[in-house]
């Protein structure tokens, strides 16, 4: 018997500015509990996206299609998996001072759509509010599809610094066509992807933490070179 197929939960906030790009842009999460990589599947395109996954666990599978307000830019939009949602932050394609009115393009109200009060802020109250901390967001290397260890940089301005998943780079890895139409993210393409995602900062710590013994070697054993000239003196 197959998973019946639901709409997830969606909750979105926005941010806008007329002359810093940076600054215009959709934060989008899509809830989706425990679903493996290799059973998502995302297409994002200038005027909208469509999500499919199923979640084993849950038993459940997951489909959702939206018809944005207005255009974004794909190529700079950032995109990042958990093992609770997928988070996205979509750059708006204009820059403009006025917040879009609504996230979808048809004003008719929809169940699962959700203002994210943790990240909404008036429109008037945009520069006083705090900027959002996802520096935890996991990033993709440019056109490598091997794992989704931490990037570097990010979108810089309202975005916190979010070394997310560059769009250009990975539709550029994944083969997309141009013109706007990139085809479908395949996350059973992304290869290991840590667990829960987006976290793989972790690894680079443990790194870091292994190399600290043979730094203090090297300082032991420079200390024992001293200690063998001031005998010589």
């Amino acid at each position: 018997m197959s998973a019946p197929t639901v709409t997830p939960e969606v909750l979105w906030a926005q941010r806008s500015n007329a002359t810093e790009a940076e600054k215009n842009y959709i934060y989008l999460t899509i809830s989706v509990p425990d679903c493996k990589p290799e059973d998502l599947k995302l297409d994002l395109k200038p005027t909208g996206l469509t999500f499919s996954g199923k979640s084993d666990s849950l038993k459940k599978s997951y489909h959702v299609e939206l018809e944005l307000y207005a255009e974004i830019d794909v190529e700079n939009s950032k995109i990042n998996h958990t093992s609770k949602n997928i988070e996205l932050v979509l750059r708006k394609k204009e820059a403009k001072e006025e917040f879009w009115p609504r996230l979808l393009k048809d004003s008719k109200k929809v169940h699962y759509l959700k203002t994210d009060f943790d990240k909404w802020v008036d429109e008037d109250e945009q520069e006083e509010a705090p900027e959002e901390d996802l520096g935890g967001m996991g990033g993709m290397p440019p056109g490598g599809m091997g794992g989704m260890g931490g990037m570097g940089g990010g979108m810089g301005g309202g975005a916190g610094g979010m070394g997310g998943m560059d769009m250009a780079s990975m539709m550029s890895g994944m083969g997309g066509g141009a013109g706007g139409d990139f085809g479908g993210i395949d996350f059973s393409k992304l290869g290991a992807m840590g667990g829960a995602g987006g976290m793989g900062d972790m690894g680079e710590e443990g790194e870091d933490d292994d190399e600290l013994p043979a730094l203090e070697e090297q300082e032991g054993a420079g200390k024992g070179k001293a200690d063998k000239i001031e005998e010589i003196n």
